[in-house]
């Protein structure tokens, strides 16, 4: 896939106020913990530089954030979970924004799970992607940042977190491996999401 259109729509507060499903636009949605580098992975995807706005700020993005992509597709943007700092009320309102938009959005084809590939597992991110796979929500994992090790140190990072999910899933999700740095990953993500807007 060739990406020749990447405008920003709109930020929304909730599901409810995202356009409406009946426009049956498909839509990939992006989220992973927050400072996973899901706004640098989203401008590599792009090839835009500042479409998304990237913070060294932990827990920035608090809205739905919608990209319209070659006039077809939308990319979503969603809040960063996980970030314990924020004040109790904000975690809990920023859950209710993800999880209303998870499980209510017909038009959302697949969500994009992004793992940092330098840490160990957290069981923040492997409780998120187990409670995907609960409510059928298809989904891929995203490792990040890959650029921050040796090739040899990142496929033994990503092999102990698949490992440690084969734990609790008998098929593993299809996985991507990425760097913003320097564009790794960037053709096989697009032609996956390619892939889907085919079948569809």
């Amino acid at each position: 896939m060739k990406i020749k259109e990447a405008t920003f729509v709109a930020s929304y507060p909730r599901e409810s106020s995202c356009p409406p499903a009946e426009q049956a636009v498909p839509e990939f949605a992006f989220i992973g913990r927050s400072n996973v580098g899901k706004s640098s992975l989203i401008n590599m995807l792009t090839g835009r530089k500042h479409l998304a706005k990237v913070s060294g700020t932990p827990g920035k993005t608090q809205l739905l954030n919608y990209f319209h992509i070659n006039n077809t597709w939308y990319l979503v943007d969603l809040p960063g979970y996980g970030y314990a700092k924020l004040a109790k009320f904000k975690r809990e309102k920023l859950a209710k924004m993800i999880d209303g938009y998870l499980l209510n959005r017909p038009t959302l084809y697949l969500a994009f799970v992004l793992i940092d590939s330098n840490i160990p597992p957290k069981q923040v991110d492997l409780d998120f992607i187990d409670g995907l796979g609960e409510q059928g929500i298809p989904f891929a994992l995203v490792f990040t940042k890959c650029d921050k090790q040796s090739k040899g140190k990142v496929q033994k990072s990503i092999g102990v977190f698949l490992d440690k999910l084969s734990e609790t899933w008998e098929t593993l999700p299809p996985y991507f491996i990425s760097s913003s740095m320097h564009n790794t990953g960037r053709e096989e993500i697009l032609d996956y999401i390619q892939n889907i807007l085919d079948t569809h």
